[in-house]
């Protein structure tokens, strides 16, 4: 399948490592031109450079962005379009806001995960839609959680703003398109990464149990009997963003190996 993606703009937000790090680099195979960003420089050259080995790909950038900086993100996205003339995806992604329940957090904790896990992904879009309309065309995809199908015990921020992602995703579908704009939603279940591991180290403590117990226990709810690896959610990713999704859009979506039981 041709995915359309050679030489087209790229984007991935908090791309060095992990699910970000993961997409970029099956953008890059596809010959994309790929923009990574993160708030560290030294670990976005690590990856910049680990992801042109891997792909044979050259046209991989990056530009540091705290994407909590409405300043850094419209500097980001500037750049893009004066190395690149336009944006054709963007993929949004950000870290997960602490763990805990409701009594744990005050104000500044929910003002803090709104401006990373919701604002973050409204300013980036804001930036790059005059390039998408202008060119009648563009694809985004938003990374978020299996929370957006079946809420996460202990992880009530994220819960929260995750969902909200879902109805800014199911709202902007309805506008964008008549532009040939598509934009969905795509949420990771239990994916082996470095906030996955975080995770389980919290409710290993939590239990007083060991991380290796947490780490079964978990597998024993997958149907496919293990954790998911970033290429398997990135290949997803990618063919939301291409030219060869040409239909799907407003859409919530997780990749999970089945662990995910509601609707």
């Amino acid at each position: 399948m041709d995915l359309g993606l050679n030489r087209k703009s790229v984007v991935v937000m908090a791309a060095s490592k992990g699910l970000g790090k993961a997409t970029a680099l099956e953008f890059a195979k596809e010959g994309a031109s790929v923009f990574i960003s993160s708030r560290s420089e030294a670990e976005l050259k690590k990856a910049v450079e680990e992801i042109r080995s891997a792909s044979g790909n050259e046209q991989i950038f990056y530009q540091v962005c705290d994407i909590t900086n409405p300043k850094d993100i419209q500097s980001l996205i500037k750049e893009v379009v004066n190395q690149n003339g336009t944006v054709d995806v963007l993929v949004n992604n950000a870290g997960g806001p602490p763990a805990g329940t409701f009594d744990k957090f005050q104000d500044n904790d929910w003002q803090n995960a709104f401006e990373l896990n919701l604002l973050s992904f409204i300013r980036t879009i804001r930036e790059v839609l005059p390039y998408m309309k202008e060119q009648k065309s563009g694809r985004i995809v938003n990374f978020a959680s299996s929370s957006i199908k079946q809420t996460i015990d202990n992880l009530l921020l994220s819960n929260t703003f995750r969902a909200g992602i879902v109805g800014l995703v199911k709202g902007l579908s309805q506008e964008l398109g008549e532009h040939n704009i598509l934009i969905n939603t795509l949420g990771p279940g239990r994916i082996g990464t470095d906030r996955l591991t975080e995770l389980d180290q919290v409710r290993a403590e939590k239990l007083g149990v060991s991380v290796e117990d947490v780490q079964q226990q978990a597998e024993q709810s997958i149907p496919m009997g293990r954790y998911g690896e970033p290429e398997e959610f990135a290949k997803v990713a990618v063919f939301l963003g291409s030219g060869a999704n040409t239909y799907l859009t407003g859409q919530s979506l997780v990749v999970d190996g089945g662990m995910v039981k509601a609707l």
